[in-house]
C-alpha cells in the first residue's frame, strides 16, 4: 500500500523557539481536528538485558519540564523504568499525516500530584488500579472480576485512597522531532535538541533532517 502525503508542510517559518510551543500547537490543532485519542502515545521502555518493549499511554500534563502519564509502578513498564530510566514517546496523527517523536528521562511525579489525578479519576478506574496487578499472569478473567467485587464492598460509599504502587511518571525531553508527511516520501524532519539544563530556560537547537 502506497499513500501519497500531501496535506501539510513544515517550513522554518512555521517552528517556534522551543519544542514544547509547537508541540502544544500541534496538539491543538489534533484536538481541533477531533482524530481518533489525539493524546495516545507510545511508550518505549528497554529491560536489563536491553530489548525494547513499547505500549500505549495516555498523555495527561504537559509541562515546560515535561510529559505526564499515569500507570502502575509495579507493570513491566514500571520495571523497566526503574531499572533503565531513559525512554521515548510517540504520537502518530495519521488524519493529519503527523508524527512526533521525544526521548529524554523519566522521573515520577510527586506524591501530591499523583493523589490530584488518581481522585479526578472516576470511581471505576479508581477500583481498576487496586484490582489489577498490571502485567502478572491472571488464572482467569473470573479472577479480576472477584477482585474488583472485593474491592468494590470494601470501598462501599467511602473514599479510594491512590495505591502506593500507582502514580504519575513525567518524561523529561532531551530531543524532538516532529515529521510531516510530503509528497514522494520527501517528508519534513525537524529536530530540536536540549542544551544545558531542563525546563522553561533550557537552550535548544534546530535543524532539520533528510527525510
Amino acid at each position: 500500500m502506497r499513500k501519497s502525503y500531501e496535506l501539510a508542510e513544515l517550513d522554518d517559518a512555521h517552528l517556534k523557539d522551543t519544542p514544547h510551543a509547537f508541540f502544544k500547537l500541534w496538539l491543538e490543532e489534533a484536538l481541533k481536528a477531533q482524530i481518533p485519542e489525539p493524546t495516545a502515545m507510545t511508550l518505549a521502555t528497554v529491560d536489563s538485558h536491553m530489548r525494547p518493549s513499547t505500549r500505549i499511554v495516555l498523555l495527561k500534563g504537559l509541562e515546560s519540564e515535561g510529559l505526564i502519564f499515569y500507570t502502575n509502578y509495579l507493570s513491566r513498564k514500571g520495571q523497566e523504568l526503574a531499572g533503565n530510566p531513559h525512554a521515548a514517546l510517540q504520537f502518530h496523527w495519521v488524519e493529519l499525516e503527523r508524527t512526533v517523536r521525544i526521548e529524554g528521562l523519566i522521573e515520577k511525579t510527586s506524591d501530591a500530584m499523583s493523589d490530584d489525578y488518581f481522585h479526578s479519576r472516576p470511581r471505576g478506574s479508581q477500583i481498576g488500579a487496586w484490582a489489577s496487578a498490571q502485567s502478572q499472569v491472571l488464572q482467569s478473567r473470573e479472577q479480576l472480576q472477584n477482585e474488583v467485587s472485593r474491592l468494590e464492598h470494601l470501598y462501599d460509599q467511602q473514599p479510594i485512597p491512590r495505591p502506593a504502587h500507582w502514580g504519575g511518571y513525567r518524561l523529561i525531553p532531551e530531543c524532538w522531532e516532529f515529521w510531516q508527511g510530503r509528497p514522494s516520501r520527501l517528508h519534513d524532519r525537524i529536530r530540536y535538541q536540549r542544551h544545558g539544563e531542563p525546563g522553561a530556560s533550557a537552550q535548544w537547537h534546530v535543524e532539520r533532517l533528510a527525510p
